[in-house]
């Protein structure tokens, strides 16, 4: 019998690595893994200096992360990887289905989880920053706020808090059920940049390192500004 492999046989799928995170979306992603942790040491300790800063970074972070979205890298773009949520649904019907792992970039849930982060992150800056103001009286547009409103703000922080909590724990937990399910190791790549893929799969285009920091610049403006009159 002929030991090759018949012409009927499908072709073995060739892979190469390919650079689907830039170094900014994965620093971003590592910075606020750390600072949302080092928010939560300090708020515990009561070291509210060194959690206002963190709170600060977190928010510059967070508005390079939305200008990233909009004029970055492509895997980092919003109108890349966000889908409808019925292309959501449709994916997580699959959750259970071991298959290559082909994705460039977010998965159509893994996007909107991406969005509902972002979101968190910045309701919970945002708030913390007007109530640090309010409190320590640095911010002069905070005692033109109303009291039902300053009060409001106050408790959307430490909610907003406990959201963030729970989408942390989720993503966590799609990581892991991700790599147990379908066989596809999600950390891999957010570490080095790289995962492979078909041959046939076109690479996604890489933004600017100079527009990046730009754009980082400009977000840290913002934050500054905000942190002085809001």
């Amino acid at each position: 019998m002929d030991p090759r492999p018949s012409s009927d046989a499908p072709p073995q799928s060739v892979e190469r690595p390919v650079l689907v995170w830039d170094w900014p979306t994965r620093l971003f992603h590592w910075s606020v893994v750390l600072l949302v942790l080092g928010a939560y040491i300090t708020i515990k300790l009561n070291w509210m200096d060194w959690h206002v800063r963190i709170g600060e970074t977190l928010l510059a972070l967070v508005l390079f992360r939305l200008f990233w979205g909009c004029a970055g890298s492509e895997t980092a773009r919003f109108r890349h990887f966000l889908k409808s949520p019925a292309a959501a649904l449709h994916h997580l019907r699959d959750l259970f289905r071991r298959e290559p792992d082909v994705q460039v970039g977010h998965n159509p849930a893994g996007g909107w989880m991406v969005v509902l982060l972002l979101a968190l992150l910045l309701t919970e800056t945002l708030s913390g920053l007007y109530v640090y103001n309010d409190v320590a009286d640095v911010g002069p547009l905070s005692a033109w706020m109303p009291a039902v409103i300053a009060n409001a703000i106050e408790t959307l922080h430490g909610v907003g808090w406990d959201a963030l909590v729970v989408a942390v724990i989720l993503h966590l937990s799609a990581i892991v059920l991700y790599a147990l399910a379908k066989g596809h190791n999600l950390l891999r790549p957010m570490l080095t940049g790289r995962k492979p893929l078909p041959m046939q799969l076109q690479p996604p285009r890489v933004g600017s390192s100079i527009r990046a920091l730009c754009l980082l610049v400009i977000a840290s403006a913002i934050v500054v500004a905000l942190a002085t009159y809001l």
